[in-house]
């Protein structure tokens, strides 16, 4: 659900849904997004299009190119979009289909290593190591997480500061499994991986085994969590879920502890924070990278 899409010419992929052999060569059509103005609703309508099944995109000048299987597309979603039916922005499309494209093989091209604050290096095993920094290395499938996106460069951001020693940590929405993979590395004692798609549980075993650590990866929600309470609860979803779930992190959050969120934009804030102030959840750090915020609040 990186976002971070600042790519010209190949559709990279800002969700949890990396690409399996099998379905490489599915048939997409491709949406020729114009959008005015373009900041920051090109990023805004992607997050939105995310939900209804689009997997790939292109920022453009004008506007956003957005990919998705054509048999999964449903034009009444499509028309149902919030974005497309607000005053404050003007978006019209045009479509097409798309011959079939190996979208890992472009995806694995075009994939560059993502420097967080010159400490955290998140690259593919093709890349040079650098041993200056510290290093996560992923396989770049199409899915969330990657650390282009904002948010997730937010999250990894706030993480620099946070003391996981120790700690039980949960990673809700895990996409790569790059945040939980960063808060063990950093000395949590476990981390429980949570994501509802089950291409994204599979990528995020892959890639625990690839940086040599342990995570506890289950397919589900919120609503799986049981009684298990944890010290850190990571969440870099979208603003609807974290309204809805928020409650429910902070009923497995041990006092004290701290709830890390993103995949917010910065008018969502306000929105968030009626929600964690119900919640008796005090903001202690606030993070923007263009139009994308993280929270760190605590219990």
């Amino acid at each position: 659900m990186s976002f971070g899409l600042r790519v010209s010419k190949l559709p990279l992929n800002p969700i949890s849904h990396p690409v399996t052999s099998s379905r490489n060569m599915k048939n997409y059509l491709e949406f020729n997004f114009k959008i005015n103005p373009p900041q920051p609703w090109s990023e805004i309508l992607m997050a939105e299009l995310i939900e209804i099944g689009f997997d790939s995109f292109t920022e453009e000048y004008e506007g956003v190119l957005a990919y998705i299987q054509k048999d999964i597309f449903n034009e009444d979603e499509l028309q149902n979009v919030d974005l497309l039916n607000r005053d404050e922005v003007e978006i019209s499309y045009t479509f097409q289909e798309m011959p079939n494209i190996n979208w890992n093989e472009e995806w694995e091209k075009n994939f560059d290593p993502i420097n967080v604050e010159d400490k955290v290096l998140i690259r593919a095993e093709f890349h040079d190591a650098d041993p200056s920094k510290h290093e996560i290395v992923i396989q770049p499938k199409m899915s969330f997480g990657t650390g282009h996106h904002p948010t997730t460069h937010l999250m990894i951001q706030q993480m620099l500061e946070m003391d996981f020693a120790g700690k039980s940590v949960l990673d809700m929405g895990c996409g790569t499994s790059v945040l939980g993979i960063f808060a063990k590395q950093k000395g949590a004692d476990r981390v429980v991986a949570i994501d509802i798609d089950e291409w994204s549980v599979e990528n995020s075993a892959e890639n625990a085994a690839r940086n040599g650590v342990e995570l506890e990866i289950s397919q589900g929600t919120a609503e799986n969590l049981g009684q298990e309470k944890f010290g850190v609860i990571l969440a870099n979803i979208n603003r609807n879920i974290l309204i809805s779930d928020i409650p429910t992190y902070v009923s497995v959050l041990n006092g004290g502890g701290s709830l890390l969120l993103s995949g917010l934009c910065f008018f969502d804030v306000d929105d968030i924070m009626e929600v964690c102030s119900r919640e008796n959840l005090k903001l202690e750090k606030q993070l923007q990278r263009e139009e994308w915020v993280s929270l760190l609040l605590t219990k």
